[in-house]
């Protein structure tokens, strides 16, 4: 490694520039995740009459699939990630209004399509190049050029959140929306806009209320679960109690019988029955880590985009955290978000990858420590 440092090739330039500490706090996710599917997916394996490491054999596959893609991104120039952004939200965007017309339906929902024997759900990839997109836009130093940027931005979201709806999704589009405001907020939007926008979006959500008895029914269980089946957060709920400090064992736990999405939605109630308090607190933690970690780097830098981006990435990634663990606590009403690098999933997996990468190449440094300056 101290040879690494001190040659010109393009892989030592990386290593000496690239945050280390957050590659690292990732790879502990990944390697906790990989470890975690051994056990909370032998539930859901019986029910698809399959062996009990059979989804544990493919979320290696995704695993080692996402560091590779991670990787790759995290050595792009700032103009390489505006680039590949463009790509894969055009490339997501296809796939999503695909969906709608020949998509494989899971449980009311057209939202994957089947590509060389996996099934990819394509909004996944919308979210991260959908942040760099309108951190672009919103970046420009000329104030008519940015409000020009604020339309198109408005008007891409209006697009993703017609789709979303007709899948339907309504937690991704409420992961979105929430992020694409955030950026506004931090771009330093008047206060009027900012009000208008949040108008916008309470009206939104208000109709997918309105029209979509599976969001109105998740909301109600929420406010009243007196008069409602709150059959997996009761059972979730349970198993935090259950796991105590120190967890009933690796695969020792019975939440995962029990719950048909304990690896991907519920996975961090597998961790608290079986690993217990301590261990999710060191989960969060890491979390945490990267988060704080990241956004330091971020608010060193000097560049517009840079700072919108990398706020808007991190926000998103923090953001799927906070819900996942607080619809297992039953503190959120049930979205459907996974648990970066440890739910169970090809499509989540590949997302939060792109993201990580993403994140990595915005934050490398100088050897002297200084936020490292990109040509325009």
């Amino acid at each position: 490694m101290r040879f690494l440092r001190f040659t010109n090739h393009p892989i030592a330039q990386w290593w000496s520039c690239v945050d280390r500490f957050t590659l690292l706090g990732v790879l502990l996710l990944m390697g906790f995740g990989a470890a975690i599917s051994f056990t909370a997916s032998t539930g859901v394996a019986s029910d698809f009459n399959v062996d009990s490491f059979y989804f544990a054999r493919r979320q290696i596959i995704f695993l080692f699939g996402g560091l590779g893609v991670m990787l790759t991104m995290s050595l792009l120039s700032l103009r390489g990630v505006i680039t590949w952004s463009f790509m894969l939200f055009a490339l997501a965007l296809a796939g999503m209004v695909g969906t709608l017309f020949m998509g494989a339906e899971v449980k009311g929902a057209q939202r994957w399509v089947d590509v060389a024997g996996f099934r990819l759900q394509p909004s996944e990839l919308m979210k991260p190049s959908f942040v760099i997109i309108t951190a672009w836009l919103m970046s420009h130093p000329d104030a008519q050029r940015r409000l020009h940027g604020f339309f198109v931005s408005l008007g891409l979201l209006g697009v993703m959140t017609i789709v979303l709806m007709l899948q339907p999704d309504f937690g991704m589009f409420v992961m979105l929306s929430g992020v694409w405001f955030g950026q506004m907020f931090l771009a330093s939007l008047a206060p009027t806009f900012l009000a208008g926008l949040l108008l916008i979006v309470a009206i939104t959500a208000s109709m997918g209320y309105v029209l979509l008895p599976h969001v109105r029914s998740r909301l109600s269980r929420f406010l009243d679960p007196a008069n409602s089946d709150t059959y997996q957060v009761d059972h979730a709920r349970q198993a935090f109690v259950e796991g105590g400090f120190f967890g009933r064992g690796p695969g020792e736990g019975v939440v995962k019988h029990a719950l048909p999405d304990a690896h991907t939605d519920f996975v961090f109630a597998v961790i608290g029955e079986e690993f217990g308090l301590i261990t999710c607190l060191i989960v969060l933690a890491v979390y945490g880590f990267i988060l704080m970690r990241s956004f330091t780097r971020i608010v060193n830098t000097e560049k517009p985009f840079v700072a919108l981006a990398g706020s808007g990435l991190l926000l998103l990634f923090g953001g799927q955290v906070v819900i996942n663990t607080g619809v297992a606590l039953s503190l959120m009403p049930t979205t459907g978000m996974t648990l970066p690098f440890i739910s169970y999933g090809g499509s989540s997996m590949l997302s939060m990858s792109i993201l990580m990468g993403f994140v990595l190449a915005l934050t490398r440094t100088r050897r002297d420590g200084s936020v490292k300056k990109y040509r325009p």
